[in-house]
């Protein structure tokens, strides 16, 4: 639909969805705070995580770091065992990366200009939005998932709107829609819309405030807008683990800081590769990662998970220290820790059943 024939519409849904925000706006944690400290760190955790895993992370996060100073100056394995469980391990780092980045840029303040914020490590155009407009009332647009979805249906766009044209006109509206000085009060409007009834299945319409003037429901097109992309098949791996025992203690290394995972402590171990056994596979990395020998003895326990774009089954082993000396070859750091310990340490989520698993012994 051409923006220009859109005037009409956008004033009517403006004036629907502030009335209907006034009244129904859900009441979050983070919304009880107007500090633009507590905002970013809500912004960050609410990336591709549902509104209720946040809240109780929200509330103990800001106990462990109550400032950006606080956040900056602590270790990062503080960081990653306050954020343990939450996932998208990146999102953790970045915000201890960019707390480090205020304190030396901006005297300890998060900047409030978009341009400024977007230079910080994880924020996006939509955090950057969501940021500028929340925390300091900039009429600035947001464009996640569920502003998507409402955009799409609303205004009958039936388009991929992942691709870039798609995009752009996306966050064409998302400004457009925004009343002079209420940036704040409308975005939130259109998260809570598409997060409580304009929802992905089964669409509420005869609750929505803007039922009347949404173009997709007036065609009978609700339930097929947004276009969906088609699904692809989810890659799998097998990858070996050891619990490797030296007396009482048990080796631990940790990830280096890039990539998935980076900064978490694992059991050592790492991908099967093709028509290779999950017993050499395992020796294999454990020598390539750390530089020692060690013996498998006998399998442990068998863990199937899940990441976003891909499946992993951790299988892993009871092993036994043979010789050498640990190095950091391929991690970055290691220890040997006693099992009551390892609750000193940020683990991803497949290792916490291991850890359950060995408590349970």
């Amino acid at each position: 639909m051409p923006r220009a024939s859109t005037g009409k519409q956008i004033n009517a849904v403006q004036r629907a969805l502030l009335r209907w925000y006034g009244r129904h706006r859900r009441d979050l944690p983070w919304r009880r705070r107007s500090d633009p400290y507590a905002i970013w760190v809500s912004e960050i955790m609410l990336q591709q995580t549902q509104v209720e895993t946040v809240k109780p992370y929200f509330a103990r996060f800001l106990k462990c770091f109550r400032t950006v100073r606080a956040l900056a100056e602590a270790p990062l394995d503080d960081v990653l065992k306050a954020w343990e469980g939450l996932g998208y391990y990146a999102r953790a780092r970045n915000l201890h990366r960019a707390a480090k980045q205020i304190i030396a840029e901006h005297g300890s303040r998060l900047p409030s200009e978009t341009s400024q914020l977007l230079a910080l490590p994880g924020i996006g155009r939509y955090t950057a939005g969501a940021i500028a407009s929340i925390a300091f009332g900039r009429d600035e647009p947001v464009l996640d998932g569920n502003v998507t979805r409402v955009l799409c249906r609303l205004f009958r766009i039936r388009t991929d709107p992942k691709s870039s044209a798609t995009q752009s006109q996306l966050w064409a509206l998302a400004r457009d829609l925004i009343p002079a000085g209420q940036a704040s009060l409308l975005n939130q409007a259109l998260m809570d819309l598409g997060a409580t009834i304009c929802v992905l299945r089964v669409p509420q319409c005869l609750l929505c405030p803007v039922e009347r003037l949404c173009l997709a429901r007036q065609h009978g097109e609700e339930s097929r807008l947004p276009v969906a992309a088609p699904r692809r098949r989810t890659p799998h791996c097998d990858v070996a683990a050891g619990v490797i025992w030296k007396g009482d203690r048990i080796l631990i290394d940790q990830r280096k800081s890039e990539g998935l995972l980076g900064g978490l402590w694992e059991f050592p171990g790492g991908k099967r590769r093709s028509a290779e056994s999950l017993k050499a596979c395992l020796m294999r990395e454990v020598k390539e990662e750390l530089g020692i020998r060690i013996e498998v003895v006998r399998p442990f326990i068998t863990v199937k998970h899940a990441y976003t774009h891909f499946r992993i089954t951790l299988h892993c082993f009871e092993c036994r220290f043979v010789s050498g000396r640990p190095r950091a070859l391929r991690c970055a750091a290691w220890k040997w820790v006693r099992r009551k310990e390892l609750d000193r340490y940020a683990f991803p989520a497949a290792n916490h059943k291991v850890i359950e698993a060995l408590r349970r012994r």
